[in-house]
């Protein structure tokens, strides 16, 4: 696997801005990439500091590390853009050049059966999908991509917190293909009822993800009923900018109203160490990423709900209306 930076684009539009320090975010899977971005940054006399925290998403830019550098200019690689923030960013999305042949003809096999593919990717791969579509074409199947809704940045584009697009055009399809890794497969198929079908370009593996949907749901599940046993419930506010998923004040009520006793916590990434010095709190409801809850279930010593489990729990909603709507 090699990965294009696109560096000369980059410092075409440095050139135009003109920042004298900017502050550098990698994807976690590219921080060891920080020297030759670097080299390239300080060939034009800008100073360049790099973040340390994790960058799981372009939810989580990097504005008050901005602010407290004194920094010109943020430059958040390997994601799309997400949200309008208040600060000047450039994205640069970062290109993986695979060759996607051989995965492609693996997943003819699994797919078979399927006449109409919604087809979606994660960012890095959105310069080879015209090639995607056209290869699944010649091979008899009608492709359409997933729609541009919500926070995904282009047409086909897949992110992990929501997954409108995919239910935009799920009845007119038959089963879907996620061109990416188990993060985005699993997250659709919580939220579509149409077969999911992953190919992992980086293990090349082809894998239906319905196996993993009734587990998933189960610990979920399970989750939910803890909630509705515990006494002392935590609710997590995150800092981060593009991580706020419900409203805290909303569920401070709510949890009153059912004789629990609620404490709001403010955390910049969620950690098992972080939690258990919570340890006479018996569950927790998390209003940054919902994939954190889901995710990482057998992480925590403690239940984490997302605010949609925690209004089953508190009786607001049931649980058929939230499967209906998508539980991520």
């Amino acid at each position: 696997m090699a990965l294009d930076f696109e560096i000369p684009g980059l410092l075409e539009e440095l050139k135009k801005r003109k920042p004298k320090r900017v502050l550098v975010q990698l994807a976690e899977g590219i921080k060891q990439n920080s020297e030759e971005i670097s080299d390239a940054i300080e060939s034009l006399g800008i100073e360049v500091i790099f973040s340390g925290e994790t960058s799981w998403g372009a939810c989580s830019v990097a504005v008050h590390e901005a602010k407290e550098l004194n920094v010109d200019l943020i430059v958040h690689f390997g994601h799309a853009e997400f949200m309008e923030v208040d600060f000047p960013i450039i994205y640069v999305e970062v290109k993986d050049i695979l060759n996607l042949e051989p995965i492609l003809k693996k997943s003819l096999s699994e797919l078979k059966e399927f006449k109409v593919l919604g087809l979606s990717y994660s960012i890095q791969h959105r310069h080879d999908i015209e090639n995607i579509k056209k290869f699944y074409e010649k091979n008899g199947k009608e492709v359409i991509l997933s729609k541009k809704s919500g926070h995904a940045a282009y047409e086909g584009h897949i992110v992990g917190c929501e997954y409108s697009g995919l239910k935009a055009i799920e009845k007119k399809v038959d089963a879907f293909v996620i061109i990416g890794n188990n993060f985005h497969s699993m997250g659709a198929v919580l939220s579509v009822d149409k077969p999911v079908i992953l190919l992992d370009v980086y293990n090349n593996e082809v894998k239906n993800a319905g196996k993993l949907k009734e587990k998933i749901l189960k610990q979920r599940a399970i989750s939910i009923e803890k909630l509705r046993e515990a006494k002392t419930v935590g609710i997590i506010v995150e800092v981060k900018p593009g991580q706020k998923f419900g409203s805290h004040k909303y569920l401070v009520d709510k949890l009153i109203e059912n004789g629990k006793k609620p404490i709001v916590i403010t955390m910049s990434e969620i950690t098992v160490d972080k939690i258990m010095n919570f340890y006479n709190t018996d569950a927790f409801i998390e209003l940054a990423c919902p994939r954190i809850a889901i995710d990482d279930f057998a992480k925590y010593p403690k239940p984490i709900l997302t605010f949609k489990e925690a209004l089953v729990a508190l009786n607001v909603k049931s649980w058929k209306e939230i499967l209906k709507i998508g539980i991520v």
